[in-house]
């Protein structure tokens, strides 16, 4: 397994077959194992898969919150080296910014609601970072979790906006015995918090087996849920939108998303579900 840590050198290294790149800010536990996983079996035994690994600083709207983000280096190159990676790209700060910087890659619809609602510039940082890693690895495919569905999304807008020929896919969410999705930020959570947080996929699941089509009662059952069953818990947002636009819809006639973000304490989780119309 090769390292890389410069721009210059990533675009010396030869590149042969299906180059299939999973980007990852680190942290690296089973969800992101799973994208591995999934990586591999698209090389095809022919091509390369790449893992990179940068927390990039502009798609956090709080210092303290990119402050905080774990880094666990060694354990991450372990679990490469166990998925047996091709080859992990960790550049620096400064090679993926310049001091002179001035041009980025603003989002301008699909934002507008659930977490970019919340998150002012998240999505702008996570395409101008998304951007810059394609050009320099320059990859036939690009998998992406569904746990963050509305970056996966975004991400399809971007390839499809900016006209690259990369092939993005989304890999389902590799969950906890209680179902929480697993996310390099549970490790923040106490006792009592990670108990309570099944019932952020339970809420989900009952919204998603209810014979309800009305939005409103829809989320009115699933706070209803999470108010009952985890009282530390403090929602961001609960919304159903259309998994194309990400538009808030008031019915569900059409291939649905719920999704959900809510606090424990300074922890911020988020989970969704596909909902699809009858």
């Amino acid at each position: 397994m090769r390292v890389i840590e410069t721009v210059n050198e990533m675009a010396r290294w030869p590149r042969t077959g299906n180059i299939v790149l999973v980007p990852t800010m680190g942290a690296l536990h089973e969800g992101h194992r799973k994208l591995i996983k999934t990586g591999k079996a698209l090389t095809q035994g022919e091509g390369n898969l790449i893992v990179s690994i940068y927390v990039n600083p502009t798609q956090f709207n709080d210092k303290e919150d990119f402050k905080a983000y774990p880094k666990t280096s060694e354990q991450d190159y372990e679990m490469c080296k166990e998925e047996e990676v091709d080859l992990i790209f960790c550049p620096s700060d400064n090679e993926m910014y310049s001091e002179r910087e001035s041009v980025s890659v603003i989002e301008k619809r699909l934002a507008r609601h659930l977490c970019g609602s919340t998150r002012q510039g998240h999505f702008d940082g996570v395409c101008t970072v998304v951007t810059k890693l394609f050009n320099i690895i320059r990859p036939t495919t690009a998998v992406f979790g569904k746990k963050d569905y509305q970056q996966l999304a975004i991400i399809k807008q971007l390839v499809s906006d900016l006209n690259f020929s990369i092939e993005i896919l989304g890999a389902e969410t590799i969950r906890e015995q209680n179902g929480l999705a697993i996310s390099s930020r549970n490790r923040f959570l106490n006792t009592e918090e990670r108990k309570q947080c099944h019932a952020i996929h339970k809420a989900l699941v009952e919204m998603d087996l209810s014979n309800e089509k009305q939005c409103s009662e829809l989320i009115t059952l699933g706070k209803s849920i999470i108010k009952s069953e985890a009282p530390l818990g403090r929602l961001d947002y609960l919304e159903i939108v259309d998994r194309q636009t990400m538009e808030p819809i008031q019915t569900i006639d059409r291939p649905a998303l719920a999704a959900m973000a809510i606090f424990f304490g300074n922890t911020r989780l988020i989970d969704n579900i596909e909902i699809n119309s009858l």
